[in-house]
């Protein structure tokens, strides 16, 4: 697995990233390349924003119990996955803003290094190591990355 929390594995992310145009079609999937984008950025959202409220109670045990092994797990996720609530996009996006967001979120999350992230509470499946942590970041930026070619 990758180490998102290197810089050089955050900086192929990133370049990776610079073959994505606003018209690159999707091998899968009904997102266009900037709902993509605004959709990989939810994830750093709910770590440095405060925009979505953190699952709580009966909702937070199901997260745990059933979702969080295949999000922090070691397999891939597979085309056409159900999606929380708050990853669905489905307004018109702007692609340049976007990108630029999720450049920003990634070299911030690598500058913070591994260290602030053991422990730390994720909105839906409460304190995860810095391995999980990893873990979810990679997966889902690798998994989109292939939706789109890059």
């Amino acid at each position: 697995m990758k180490n998102i929390f290197q810089s050089e594995v955050t900086q192929e992310f990133i370049e990776r990233l610079d073959r994505l145009t606003a018209d690159t079609q999707p091998a899968w999937g009904k997102m266009d390349a900037a709902q993509m984008l605004a959709h990989c950025n939810v994830t750093y959202e709910m770590i440095f924003e405060d925009k979505h409220p953190a699952a709580k109670g009966f909702k937070r045990f199901l997260l745990k119990k059933f979702v969080k092994p295949t999000v922090v797990g070691e397999k891939d996720y597979k085309r056409h996955s159900p999606t929380a609530p708050a990853f669905l996009i489905k307004s018109e996006k702007d692609f340049e803003l976007e990108k630029s967001r999720l450049v920003n979120f990634l070299k911030r999350t690598q500058a913070m290094g591994s260290e602030a992230f053991e422990g730390k509470e994720s909105n839906s499946f409460g304190n995860l190591t810095s391995v999980e942590w990893n873990t979810m970041f990679v997966k889902h930026l690798e998994h989109h990355y292939q939706q789109f070619g890059i």
